[in-house]
């Protein structure tokens, strides 16, 4: 089957827009180990870019002691939103300042994908797989990141948008500290900031 061109063009960032950037942050506090969510959610790209960009400068501007976690994140969201504040003319984030860098100078790109293929370098693993794979659960409830292009130019749903994407930054939370060999974050551990 063949998929229509205008579905696949939103992948490409020359021709895509960042309508939503959802982030978590964890944090361990007198042993309390907790999750914070935040969604950047914007019909103006530049906005939203420039208050991500805003919150990434500010709170995790340095490479040597935070890291930056997600899943297939250094093979597309990263260089998406690299190549559209490029597109808007917008300064970088130190953190994803990475022209010139060698591998080992962008370790602070975790990537839960790169991490299951144990250097298998032909190996995919989706988000979906790995979270049913290791009883998670699953992001995918309502949308996926298929339908996200329907839901905002036809339902125009930013809102529902910013909810699946918290979802998946969740499900890379939890897979990570499954990875660890940690519990699970439970929902009193985990806060959701409004749009």
């Amino acid at each position: 089957m063949k998929i229509p061109i205008k579905n696949r063009a939103a992948i490409f960032a020359e021709f895509g827009k960042i309508v939503c950037i959802s982030v978590g942050f964890i944090s361990n506090k007198n042993q309390e180990i907790g999750a914070k969510f935040k969604s950047f959610a914007n019909e103006d790209e530049k906005q939203l870019l420039s208050d991500f960009s805003e919150l990434m400068n500010k709170y995790y501007n340095n490479p040597e002691k935070q890291f930056i976690c997600g899943h297939n994140v250094k093979e597309f969201d990263v260089p998406y939103i690299c190549r559209r504040m490029i597109i808007h003319q917008m300064a970088l984030p130190k953190i994803f300042d990475l022209h010139g860098k060698k591998p080992w100078e962008t370790k602070h790109l975790l990537d839960t994908m790169e991490l299951w293929k144990f250097g298998d370098g032909k190996a995919f693993s989706s988000l979906k797989l790995l979270t049913a794979v290791l009883d998670i659960p699953s992001p995918k409830d309502d949308i996926d990141g298929s339908e996200v292009g329907r839901v905002f130019w036809e339902e125009n749903d930013l809102p529902r948008i910013a909810k699946y994407c918290e979802k998946d930054v969740l499900a890379v939370m939890q897979l990570l500290l499954r990875f660890k060999y940690q519990p699970l974050l439970t929902e009193e551990q985990i806060v959701f900031s409004s749009l």
